[in-house]
């Protein structure tokens, strides 16, 4: 009972974080293309592929809930869960691949930044993370494969904010290009090392070890 009750729990969480990504997303991609802003249009595009993510996590829990009322079934609920947490640690590992393939391009082939306006996207951004953070942070998070990626997939995005906000400011102020690359990169690393675990952690449950 303790876990299905922590597990509808969970479903409530990531839904709502789906919910509010999905907003955001939506609100990005408008103003992008009334604004022309690439920057804006680019962040609510990368939005997306959060809301595919986290999705994945909330309809893992809703088939955790259907089969767990369902006295025929005699499998394990928590493998679904592991499941999902192991897919979703590959797109995040994704996702560090190609912040890292992009910031090394940056960095070979540096472009002009539209400072104010790249700040200011990732500061909604990291608004936005850092209250679907706090919506997923759940004490037993540990155990629970799905919500650890939903909440790593959030926190890596969060990441990614804080090191462009940081590298962009950096970069406006000494004209240094490439510092927002570079942030991007360290970025890059720190998330592959999380995903990796995240797959470790799945992958026992998953093969039973």
């Amino acid at each position: 009972m303790e876990k299905q009750s922590h597990s509808h729990s969970h479903e409530k969480q990531t839904m709502w974080v789906v919910i509010i990504t999905a907003i955001a997303m939506i609100i990005e991609i408008i103003f992008g293309l009334t604004t022309n802003s690439m920057a804006l249009l680019a962040d609510g595009i990368h939005m997306g592929s959060h809301v595919l993510a986290i999705g994945l996590s909330w309809v893992a829990y809703i088939i955790v809930r259907k089969v767990s009322a369902n006295s025929s079934y005699k499998g394990n609920s928590n493998k679904i869960l592991s499941l999902s947490g192991y897919s979703s640690g590959l797109m995040l590992l994704i996702f560090a691949f190609v912040i890292l393939y992009e910031a090394t391009g940056r960095i070979m082939n540096p472009t002009a930044i539209l400072y104010k306006e790249a700040i200011l996207v990732a500061v909604i951004g990291l608004v936005v993370n850092i209250a679907c953070a706090f919506l997923l942070h759940h004490e037993h998070e540990h155990s629970d494969h799905n919500i650890k990626a939903a909440y790593l997939h959030v926190i890596a995005d969060a990441l990614t904010s804080v090191t462009a906000i940081i590298g962009l400011t950096a970069a406006m102020i000494w004209n240094i290009v490439w510092l927002d690359a570079l942030g991007a990169i360290i970025s890059s690393f720190v998330i592959i090392k999380w995903s990796v675990g995240l797959l470790k952690e799945s992958g026992k449950v998953l093969l039973d070890l």
